[in-house]
């Protein structure tokens, strides 16, 4: 099992860039022999292709549960504490604004780490607000 925190910090800034939208970092990520930062991406960015393919044909299925715990899913969470994933259980509950969590990433001065989970809050942010958006309600 990888943790997201092994990945070269370049990788993990990259990772941010993707996560804001930028197809340039992900189409890299692609051609290099990362696509589970991809898929990640997508799947936090609510891609439920990438969540399944993560979770089922990935050498990374860890990335997916990630993603799962992220949107707060508790079947995530309890296979992270099960797992001892503690950091990534940690990264999951600062991504959902868990003041113990941001303290633990601030103390330890991961600041890659809190960069991401800034990004990850705003998407998050991001969902919430266009969930309840009557404009972007979809048409069946």
């Amino acid at each position: 099992m990888k943790c997201i925190s092994e990945y070269e910090p370049k990788l993990l800034i990259a990772l941010g860039e993707s996560l804001k939208g930028n197809r340039k970092f992900t189409d890299w990520f692609v051609a290099n022999g990362y696509p589970e930062l991809a898929a990640f991406s997508a799947a936090v960015n609510s891609d439920e292709e990438a969540l399944r393919w993560l979770l089922t044909k990935s050498k990374h299925p860890e990335l997916g549960v990630l993603s799962n715990a992220i949107d707060n899913e508790p079947n995530a969470l309890e296979w992270m504490q099960r797992h001892n994933a503690t950091l990534m259980y940690l990264f999951a509950k600062a991504c959902r604004k868990d003041d113990d969590a941001i303290r633990w990433f601030a103390s330890n001065d991961l600041k890659i780490m809190i960069l991401l989970i800034k990004i990850i809050q705003e998407i998050i942010q991001k969902q919430i607000d266009d969930a309840v958006d009557v404009h972007k309600f979809r048409r069946s």
